[in-house]
């Protein structure tokens, strides 16, 4: 239900549409799911609201609980113009260069695989 209709086969596609006439809670799911995303890459504060108030009441109920939590911090992302992405890169790289390295060397070693990276 993930993939366009376009991507599917034929009997993918059939078994599909069955199961969005038995289950039209995840038809709903599905397109909540494909606005948030859409929402965020376009920048588009105000529809956060409506997304909430739709999605409280659909099978996606706990995320929108998560999102009302950190509604400022979710605001923020969607509407400042800067992002973390790079520095949280780089706190992942070092870790999973430490975790391969757990055990085996000291602080130099870490250095010099961290700045060959």
């Amino acid at each position: 239900m993930a993939l366009a209709r376009d991507q599917v086969s034929g009997r993918d596609a059939v078994a599909v549409t069955v199961i969005e006439q038995t289950v039209p809670e995840l038809v709903v799911g599905r397109d909540l799911i494909d606005r948030f995303p859409s929402m965020i890459r376009s920048k588009v504060g105000s529809g956060l609201e409506a997304w909430i108030k739709d999605a409280a009441s659909s099978l996606i109920a706990s995320f929108a609980k998560g999102i009302v939590a950190d509604k400022k911090a979710i605001t923020a992302a969607i509407v400042e113009p800067w992002s973390n992405g790079q520095t949280e890169g780089q706190i992942t790289k070092l870790k999973m260069i430490k975790r391969q390295m757990y055990g085996r060397a000291n602080l130099d070693l870490l250095r010099a695989r961290l700045c060959a990276a």
